[in-house]
């Protein structure tokens, strides 16, 4: 059974051979832990907005996304 050192290694050589040095740091940076408790943040969001306010906002998209849909779309002649 390989050690979690052993596997630490060996994933990092596997994304260094598929993605190369700058591939294998930026996909790394996706998983910064970031800052702050975001549970906490998002509730406090979230408990100043009713839900009648979320209705309002949906609605708005959805007419919105139609406007959007029933808008011609220009052509290359």
């Amino acid at each position: 059974m390989k050690t979690a050192i052993e596997i630490n290694r060996m994933g990092y050589e596997a994304l260094m051979n598929a993605l190369g040095f700058d591939g294998t740091i930026r996909f790394l940076r996706q998983f910064d832990p970031g800052k702050g408790d975001y549970t906490t943040e998002r509730h406090q969001r979230l408990n100043k907005i009713t839900l009648e306010e979320i209705f309002t906002d949906i609605e708005a998209n959805d007419s919105a996304d139609r406007l959007r849909s029933e808008l011609p779309v220009a052509t290359a002649d």
